[in-house]
Order: structure tokens, then C-alpha cells, then sequence
């Protein structure tokens, strides 16, 4: 799928690059539910997005080191009962990040994308970029997911007159 790292992680900058524009929202605008954005808010969705960003840091602050990453094991024992938790388990998160002050909040939507490309510059390719179970979970926690939240981005967009 990639020749190399880098093709991945412009790519992934590329599409990162439209959430951007929620960090220019004020908190007001950001903490509005929106039914058109399946009634999240705008700082749901940078939560959401987060919290998966979150998670393949660990893995990849993980396979810097070494060849194998407990928090993958972790993460696809998560995957394999979606289906029965997926909801109370993005409920989870969803609440955990409205706890959050809404400058934490900010900060870490705009420094984990760039925190997990750092990373994934150091780790060796055969452990990510060639490991075909670790690139699907890449891919499906940042590039694809992103694009699975489009509309949720243009609909809190749209919402904030942007």
C-alpha cells in the first residue's frame, strides 16, 4: 500500500489537516450539540478522534522499543467485542473528556496527531508499515477514520458559520 513511511505520514498530515479548523472555534461553538453530527458537539468529535489517536500512540510508543506492544493486545481485545460495547465504551470516553478543561482539551487535539507521526518516525518499518495487523489498525484509528467523520467536521463547521 505505501513504498515507504513518509508516503503514509503526508498522507495522514493531509488528512489531519481539515480538523484543524475546530481548534479556531470558540468554546461555545465547540461545546454545542449538533443533531446534524449525530448530537455530538464539536469538542465530541475532536474527543472521539482523540481518544483513537491516543490509543496508537501507546502502541507505537511501544513498538519503538520492541517488536511487540502490550496496549495492541489491549486495543484488539477491544476490537473483537466492538460489536457488544462499542457505544458504552465511546460513552466512556465521551464523558471522560467532558471532565477535561477545555484548554487540555485543545492541547491535546493539537499536539497528539503530530506526537504519533513523531513516533512513527522512529519505529522501524517492518513494525508498523510492513506488519499488515499493525497497519490496519493505523489506518483505521487515523486516516480512515478521519474520513469516516467528514460530515461530523462540516456539520459543526457549518454550524459555526465556517
Amino acid at each position: 500500500m505505501y513504498a515507504d513511511g513518509l508516503s503514509f505520514l503526508d498522507e495522514e498530515r493531509d488528512a489531519w489537516r481539515p480538523y484543524e479548523a475546530l481548534l479556531e472555534l470558540t468554546d461555545e461553538q465547540l461545546e454545542r450539540p449538533l443533531d446534524s453530527a449525530h448530537g455530538w458537539s464539536g469538542r465530541d468529535l475532536m474527543a472521539h478522534l482523540c481518544v483513537w489517536i491516543e490509543w496508537m500512540l501507546r502502541v507505537t510508543r511501544e513498538l519503538a522499543l520492541g517488536p511487540s506492544s502490550p496496549a495492541y493486545d489491549q486495543f484488539r481485545a477491544i476490537a473483537g467485542e466492538w460489536g457488544a460495547q462499542g457505544d458504552r465504551l465511546n460513552a466512556r470516553y465521551q464523558a471522560e473528556w467532558a471532565a477535561l478543561p477545555m484548554p487540555e482539551v485543545r492541547g491535546r487535539f493539537s499536539t497528539l496527531p503530530g506526537e504519533l507521526r513523531g513516533y512513527l518516525t522512529v519505529v522501524p518499518e517492518t513494525r508498523w508499515l510492513k506488519d499488515p495487523d499493525h497497519l490496519k489498525s493505523l489506518l483505521g484509528n487515523t486516516t480512515e477514520h478521519y474520513a469516516e467523520h467528514e460530515a461530523d467536521l462540516r456539520a459543526v463547521l457549518a454550524a459555526a458559520g465556517r
